[in-house]
């Protein structure tokens, strides 16, 4: 009994735990950034202004279901497996069949039935990663209520989903392709083949679904769910109105937003990148290993920097120092060094450097705008909080998605001609790179802004915080 009351003490069981969950996401919902335009463009042979019009009909849906499914789970009574476990094991083989469907190609159809399919499929799938993602963000808020074990957490989280997205952005790349050309230069033409993509994407799907039951297995959550007057009912417009006037909650969620839509964006670019401009479309397994590497840096010193620093301190040098090597790697362009792409994969490596301190703290920084919003209101509400979180990241893989595709429209690429064996012309190439480089730069710099000038929950500001919500749960208690 006594262990059950206790909100902290977490073992490296929870962390690894907790760290698989977003493994088992991680591992198809990294497909997206990784494929799915390009499988859209190359093998479904749907234009880049349609993919466009699907992707901002997926996000006007989500903003309806997202908030819808928060209040929903927010507003249903634990059961003794916990207040958001069940949800993520119970929806995790939807979300592996969803997306084994969002990379099948019937044979034989028209790019009109090709849409349609695409139009479902990918619906279904942010649906059934809905079901789950929030029910698995929200679980952190519970596991502990310790500051430092919930940056543990976060670190945790994005080591469970850089191990996620290893497969889909390492491994793949190596396999899916085939070769149907050459250049003037000698270097290969490369074409997605889709058979190897979806009995790929299959594998993966159902690997997910067994890590999201030993993740269910290894963890536990400690705080127990807020207690709700008698006859209270929840109130989900009132706590998205009340989210909305903490000003630390927004900031977080629009650079969250950012840095989702940055690394969708040049997930997607740089396939495109890598197998046109450069022709080594098996060099992009590279560019998850330099942007996590810096981890490895990080990860064990990432607490002590954080006692001395603060975490907002942290990540706002992080993505201003990102920021300065994109605008330098876009500078480059044109010269012999833009041409070599192990110069490209060096300046990948120390961009990642600097967003290493955001990736691995967002869902830290998360809880803590959390606890201020339980501050200004005496509601701890998770569910909400996270559902809303949620969709402003999908609001960044949406931004990336249509940005993307307008900028392939605005430079003619054309998806079909790697398949005959024809190279894409010099200008098409170069302002390949453009667009794989200016855009990175001005996310990066607008996030660092973000951080510094909109975001107060500084290391000074969070120790107050925290005194004020600790002194508040203990009168609460009391009562």
């Amino acid at each position: 009994m006594e262990e059950k009351s206790l909100t902290h003490g977490i073992k490296l069981k929870d962390r690894i735990g907790y760290a698989l969950g977003d493994t088992a996401g991680i591992l198809t919902f990294s497909l997206i950034g990784a494929f799915q335009n390009k499988f859209y463009t190359d093998a479904l042979g749907i234009s880049p202004s349609k993919i466009v019009v699907l992707i901002l009909i997926a996000r006007i849906w989500d903003a309806v279901n997202d908030p819808m499914w928060g209040a929903f789970i927010q507003s249903r009574k634990p059961n003794p497996k916990g207040q958001y476990r069940p949800w993520i094991l119970g929806f995790s083989i939807p979300l592996a069949i969803s997306a084994a469907l969002m990379f099948f190609k019937i044979p034989g159809l028209t790019e009109t039935k090709y849409l349609i399919y695409a139009y479902v499929t990918y619906i279904l799938y942010g649906m059934m990663y809905t079901a789950v993602n929030i029910p698995y963000g929200s679980l952190a808020s519970v596991v502990t209520d310790d500051e430092l074990e919930r940056s543990s957490l976060s670190m945790w989280r994005s080591i469970g989903a850089g191990i996620g997205g290893l497969p889909g952005t390492v491994i793949l790349p190596m396999i899916v392709y085939t070769t149907t050309g050459k250049y003037a230069n000698g270097t290969d033409i490369k074409a997605l083949d889709e058979n190897k993509l979806f009995w790929c994407v299959l594998i993966i799907s159902i690997a997910s679904v067994l890590i999201f039951f030993i993740h269910y297995k290894l963890t536990k959550e400690r705080v127990a769910p807020q207690k709700k007057e008698p006859g209270e009912k929840y109130n989900a417009a009132a706590t998205l109105k009340e989210l909305l006037k903490n000003k630390d909650f927004v900031m977080l969620s629009l650079a969250s937003m950012l840095l989702v839509g940055f690394q969708f964006y040049y997930q997607s670019t740089y396939t495109y990148l890598f197998t046109d401009y450069y022709g080594k479309p098996g060099l992009y397994s590279l560019v998850t290993i330099c942007t996590y590497l810096p981890m490895a840096i990080f990860i064990p010193i990432m607490n002590k920097l954080i006692v001395k620093f603060g975490k907002k301190e942290l990540c706002a040098v992080g993505m201003a120092f990102a920021a300065v090597v994109n605008i330098i790697l876009f500078a480059l362009r044109g010269t012999p060094l833009a041409a070599n792409p192990t110069v490209f994969l060096v300046f990948i490596f120390f961009s990642g450097l600097g967003q290493t301190f955001l990736v691995l703290e967002v869902w830290a920084l998360a809880m803590d705008a959390i606890d201020c919003h339980e501050l200004r209101t005496g509601k701890r509400e998770e569910g909400m909080a996270y559902a809303f979180f949620s969709f402003t990241r999908k609001l960044g893989q949406t931004l990336a998605g249509v940005g993307l595709n307008l900028l392939l429209a605005s430079i003619h690429y054309d998806g079909e001609l790697s398949k005959q064996g024809i190279a894409l012309s010099d200008k098409v190439l170069s302002r390949l790179y453009d667009i794989s480089t200016v855009v990175p730069a001005v996310i990066l710099t607008v996030m660092a802004l973000i951080l510094f000038f909109g975001y107060g929950l500084s290391k000074k500001n969070l120790e107050k915080m925290h005194a004020q919500l600790d002194l508040k749960r203990a009168e609460d208690t009391n009562e």
